[in-house]
């Protein structure tokens, strides 16, 4: 959510100051910054551990780095 490129970037900010009047950019940051982190780390593990046990991504698809 903290992509420019979202697309309910401006929607999602526009929802959260319904509720609170003196939100901004910077507090839709701070709010999803730990939940981007979250998912970085945990995709990053599955990626290694897809990587170490040597699974294919599907049929006839193996991971080549």
């Amino acid at each position: 959510i903290i992509s420019p490129l979202m697309s309910y970037f401006a929607m999602i900010l526009v929802f959260m100051q319904r509720y609170d009047k003196k939100s901004g950019l910077g507090t839709l940051i701070s709010v999803m910054l730990p939940y981007s982190i979250a998912f970085l780390v945990f995709w990053t593990l599955m990626l290694v551990a897809w990587y170490v046990f040597n699974l294919p991504l599907g049929p006839g698809a193996g991971l080549h780095i």
